[in-house]
């Protein structure tokens, strides 16, 4: 419920919150939300498993791949914050004023990745939490337990409890995450001088870099979803431009960050110590686990396995919450009724978790074909929702603070030629060659 003692200053123009004078760090610092949850649904498997494979493969070859790809991605999820704080629509609405189709395609993938994706999450964060636990229980009972932690969280508490939680999550991550570089880099790498480090630049290659890039740091669909949750913030306290850029910077160069430091982490750890890595996430998190404890110390089993859990039971829960306020967005424009009600939002998180779990306990032998299948459809339409995400930020009715920059439209322009590039290379290499 708002607060009724806080005083709103009413927008000029599209819905843009004026810059009051008194604002300083502490509101802006009291303003991160979004962004941290932004955050936390993508540092998940493309973080804990891609970029930690990167450095085992392949060393430090990949750190400025890494780092460009977020660079030529950030005008298209920045997207996000701009248009919506311009014109306080989400982005979803943005889609659906340029074109029935385009709304239509969203809703189609976006059903497909919040089912199966949520699926995968939920596996993955059990088979973590079963290291915590001193007895055996069966994947699907302790996903069940996933799942209606995270049901419990978001019904009772929906945005304000997800705001909370994302800033514990990404708090105790950073936390755990860099102190166990610490260890690892005083440790020094565990790679035999002579060792010689496998080529990443070759076509043997280029499926784990393709798969890589267009997780890292998300698909850029989930960039809708921030826009809903700024729509959400600013129903509860004031929101400015420069706020919740701060917060949307935060959140992405956070991730940027530790992208970083999860391939520092199996350059140090793993890379060159000859041991063959697991092709599955599910796999390649426990073994991860393994390694660090018989190479850092028995001690660090349990730090690295709760920087694992905290990894992708992050995304678990901003995933179903993101993925479901976007479907309810969806539906309500499809069905041209009244935006932002609740209980379809609820309904959707109810439904998408029990498909989750369906699949997890009959069709479980079939997740991994449709995470591929998920992963795939992800990657194609990644510059199609590029595209989009532009169009909507050169729009003429934009406020004039908001209008592109210069330097956003060369770096926009930039990171669309990377993306439709790769997209035919994919292409070529996946069905041509």
């Amino acid at each position: 419920m708002k607060n009724t003692a806080m005083v709103q200053v009413e927008p000029i123009t599209h819905g843009l919150q004026v810059e009051p004078v008194t604002h300083g760090l502490k509101h802006l610092i009291q303003s991160l939300g979004p962004g941290i949850m932004m955050a936390t649904v993508a540092v998940g498997g493309s973080h804990l498993v891609a970029s930690t494979k990167a450095g085992a493969i392949y060393g430090w070859q990949l750190v400025g791949l890494i780092l460009l790809v977020n660079i030529f991605k950030y005008p298209f999820f920045r997207a996000g914050v701009q248009y919506t704080m311009g014109t306080g629509k989400s982005l979803i609405q943005g889609y659906d004023e340029m074109g029935r189709g385009y709304l239509w395609l969203f809703t189609v993938l976006n059903s497909i990745s919040a089912v199966v994706n949520t699926a995968a999450l939920l596996l993955f964060s059990a088979s973590l939490l079963g290291y915590f636990l001193p007895f055996t229980l069966p994947l699907t009972i302790l996903a069940g337990a996933v799942l209606a932690a995270c049901l419990g969280i978001l019904l009772s508490g929906h945005y304000k409890a997800l705001d909370g939680l994302s800033k514990v999550i990404m708090s105790v991550l950073v936390i755990a995450t860099v102190s166990a570089l610490f260890i690892a880099a005083e440790k020094g790498s565990v790679a035999p001088a002579d060792f010689e480090t496998p080529s990443a630049w070759t076509l043997a290659s280029f499926g784990f870099l393709i798969a890589m890039m267009g997780w890292m740091p998300a698909p850029i669909e989930i960039s809708s979803l921030t826009s809903l949750w700024l729509k959400c913030q600013r129903k509860e306290q004031v929101v400015t431009l420069k706020s919740a850029l701060f917060d949307f910077n935060v959140g992405y160069i956070g991730t940027s960050v530790l992208a970083i430091v999860f391939l520092a982490l199996g350059a140090l750890v793993l890379h060159g110590n000859g041991t063959e890595l697991k092709s599955s996430g599910i796999g390649f998190s426990h073994q991860l686990v393994s390694i660090y404890a018989s190479t850092i110390g028995e001690w660090s089993r349990y730090l690295i396995a709760a920087v694992a859990f905290f990894c992708i039971f992050g995304s678990t829960i901003t995933a179903i919450d993101g993925y479901s306020r976007a479907l309810a967005e969806s539906q309500l424009l499809l069905q041209h009724k009244e935006l932002e009600q609740r209980r379809y939002h609820s309904a959707w998180m109810l439904l998408v978790g029990g498909l989750a779990m369906g699949i997890l306990i009959f069709f479980t032998s079939a997740l991994m074909t449709m995470l591929n299948f998920a992963m795939v459809m992800a990657f194609m339409t990644t510059p199609v929702f590029a595209l989009l995400n532009y169009r909507l930020m050169i729009k003429p009715d934009l406020p004039k603070e908001l209008i592109l920059s210069r330097s956003l439209k060369f770096l926009s322009w930039a990171g669309l030629i990377y993306l439709f590039g790769f997209l035919s290379m994919f292409i070529w290499w996946k069905w041509l060659m």
